[in-house]
């Protein structure tokens, strides 16, 4: 039995959150499956966390505690767990990079201070134009995780999101080992992964909200077989 963790806040009135454990439904006939929900709030404690051969940091920002899918990311991107962050998943797992691995300590979310002026430190940024309800295609990187997992180098996906990365701090996150795999026609970043991880995605579409819901996304089948093939390496946060 292979453990999964979705970290978010769920709530039926978010639609990622009626798809993904209905997706997950349908892999259980392929495989031996059993999921969870982690409020945030609950996974500031790593110990949450603990146990689980997979982390879905789930979309619905913004989080009851920030810090608790910041937290939920740095577990996985430390123990090898494979991490799959979607739409708020992704602006989170960018924000652990950038302050515990980056040294950039003071990154911020601009969800998270309303009325607020963007500073230098604003990590993640509202976007020019909100793409929530939209779909867009992506081009990714020859021989990326995603292109293998996709089997093609552009596709056309569907968000809910109006925030993103700031492409002031993409050399920063470059420097230290993130690779930005995925960008729309006009060159931002929406897909991020970790070379040397059993299984780290992060996507600022929401492959859930794919289709009907009746096939899951190749992403998510990608994340659900890297659960049951990959060990986590147990480390210390």
């Amino acid at each position: 039995m292979k453990r999964i963790a979705l970290v978010g806040d769920r709530s039926p009135a978010v639609r990622a959150h009626n798809r993904i454990p209905t997706l997950l439904d349908v892999l259980r006939d392929e495989e031996d499956l059993d999921v969870y929900w982690i409020p945030t709030p609950d996974a500031e404690d790593p110990a949450a966390l603990r146990g689980f051969d997979g982390i879905w940091l789930v979309p619905g920002s913004p989080y009851r505690s920030p810090e608790g899918g910041v937290t939920a990311a740095r577990v996985a991107r430390l123990d090898g767990i494979p991490f799959l962050g979607t739409c708020g998943g992704f602006q989170h797992a960018m924000l652990e990079f950038a302050r515990h691995e980056c040294g950039f300590v003071n990154a911020s979310h601009s969800e998270y201070a309303e009325g607020e002026e963007e500073s230098a430190d604003s990590l993640i940024v509202e976007l020019s134009c909100s793409l929530a309800g939209h779909e867009a295609a992506v081009e990714v990187t020859p021989g990326s995780l995603i292109e293998q997992l996709l089997g093609t180098s552009r596709t056309v996906e569907r968000y809910h999101c109006s925030y993103g990365l700031a492409g002031a701090h993409l050399d920063l996150l470059t420097a230290h080992g993130m690779r930005f795999t995925g960008r729309d026609e006009s060159g931002e970043v929406r897909v991020a992964e970790l070379p040397g991880h059993p299984f780290f995605l992060a996507t600022l579409f929401q492959p859930e909200l794919a289709g009907d819901g009746s096939d899951p996304h190749p992403i998510v089948r990608g994340f659900v077989r890297a659960v049951v093939t990959a060990g986590g390496r147990q480390l210390t946060v």
